[in-house]
């Protein structure tokens, strides 16, 4: 069984899963406190306080969703994002890969409706527009919606869920195609979320959702995907449940490499079309690990103690050798990591990140400067070690050239790694 809950919690009421409503009595990981991971600091916060918040992960023991109970209200976290996904080059490909798969897999055109969910500063509905395939983005920070509708990409400002839907349709934008790719994991009442799918969705119409893979997270130690943000981390088993009380079925199944493993799910009203094969193939991958049962998730929360050891003892023995140590990616992953773990400017000199929009402001909780990747070259770091490990490879491609004094790049998730 999950480990319980400790004894002077039981005097509480246990918080109830939001898909199932059952009471969440089994933790998944306890990663302590730590503040919103995308709650940046600029350098007159330095002197105040910064709130933390609990970060304890539970698995229901009903439906087995894994998730965070809900301590940060929504417009709290997105209120003004920081995250902008044009920033990664990878991921505009990915964007536009996508587009080009199922405007041909749905036969989309100009008499098609897209809408998507999350749309952030327009990254992949600027793809549809470029088709002639009419889009609309609903985006909950209006900072990043403004950098949409600056490029020319229609954006509504509002948190989706049965009422922004039911006012769509009533304004004739029912979708012949819904998509949120990694929005369905920041969704706090799951169940109006999937309702609003539904209402918008037209009879015919698909719906697609992408999101890391639990059973990735699992098998790879991804517990630095989780965040305040991120209130629910899916497997196929959970989330097919969450869809079926609201009459849409999973139809079939995509696995993705991003963000270290994600699902792609296409998603129809119940009845449209019989779910394929490879529905029922991951389903039984998923039961044969150990995803129906309590057990497998109890096992997590050691295999998080030892990332944090060997990442620990790595950077505590650098130091000892007289190593310089910097980082690369000012993402909320790394901050999740860099909290837990304690990690502060006595094991890692600074964090450089690629986006304008996080340089010269400093990490929340570890308080370490965020500077443009150039300073790596001034200061010459004897490792980089990637945050963003998801996307390693990006990055490694773009400082290459830290090779040329002996830097070595250095990866945390799923052990220490130090890159040949």
């Amino acid at each position: 069984m999950g480990r319980r809950k400790p004894a002077v919690e039981d005097l509480v009421a246990a918080p109830a899963c939001r898909s199932c409503g059952a009471p969440l009595e089994h933790v998944f990981a306890d990663l302590g406190s730590s503040p919103l991971a995308n709650s940046y600091l600029r350098a007159e916060d330095l002197a105040r306080p910064e709130p933390f918040y609990p970060l304890t992960v539970y698995v229901c023991g009903g439906c087995y969703l894994v998730q965070l109970p809900e301590s940060v209200s929504p417009e709290e976290i997105f209120g003004d994002y920081a995250y902008f996904s044009s920033i990664s080059e990878s991921w505009l490909r990915h964007a536009r890969a996508y587009v080009e798969s199922i405007s041909e897999r749905l036969g989309l055109g100009g008499e098609s409706r897209v809408v998507e969910i999350a749309s952030n500063d327009g990254y992949l509905l600027q793809y549809f527009l470029e088709r002639g395939v009419p889009a609309l983005g609903v985006e909950p920070a209006a900072n990043v919606a403004a950098a949409a509708v600056e490029r020319g990409i229609p954006t509504r400002v509002a948190f989706f869920g049965t009422e922004t839907a039911r006012a769509l349709v009533a304004e004739g934008l029912a979708a012949d195609l819904v998509l949120g790719n990694n929005v369905l994991a920041h969704v706090p009442d799951l169940n109006d979320f999937v309702e609003g799918v539904r209402v918008l969705l037209k009879p015919d119409g698909t719906a697609t959702f992408e999101f890391p893979h639990l059973l990735r997270l699992v098998e790879e130690t991804e517990f630095d995907t989780i965040y305040h943000e991120h209130f629910s981390y899916f497997s196929l088993l959970a989330v097919r449940r969450v869809f079926a009380a609201h009459g849409l079925e999973v139809v079939d199944v995509e696995e993705l490499p991003t963000h270290g493993g994600s699902l792609r799910l296409y998603v129809r009203h119940e009845d449209a079309q019989e779910a394929g094969g490879r529905v029922e193939e991951l389903l039984a991958r998923e039961r044969a690990s150990g995803l129906d049962g309590l057990e497998r998730y109890a096992a997590f929360e050691q295999q998080v103690r030892a990332v944090k050891r060997d990442l620990l003892e790595f950077l505590i023995g650098a130091r000892r050798d007289g190593a310089h140590v910097a980082a690369y990616g000012a993402a909320a992953k790394g901050n999740t990591l860099l909290n837990y773990c304690g990690i502060r400017a006595d094991l890692l000199d600074y964090v450089v990140d690629l986006s304008p929009h996080k340089q010269g402001l400093f990490l929340p909780g570890t308080r370490l400067p965020i500077h443009a990747p150039e300073r790596v070259a001034e200061t010459r770091p004897d490792f980089l070690l990637i945050l963003a490990w998801n996307l390693r490879d990006e990055i490694v491609r773009q400082m290459e050239h830290v090779r040329d004094w002996g830097c070595r790049f250095v990866t945390p998730i799923p052990t220490v790694e130090v890159l040949a």
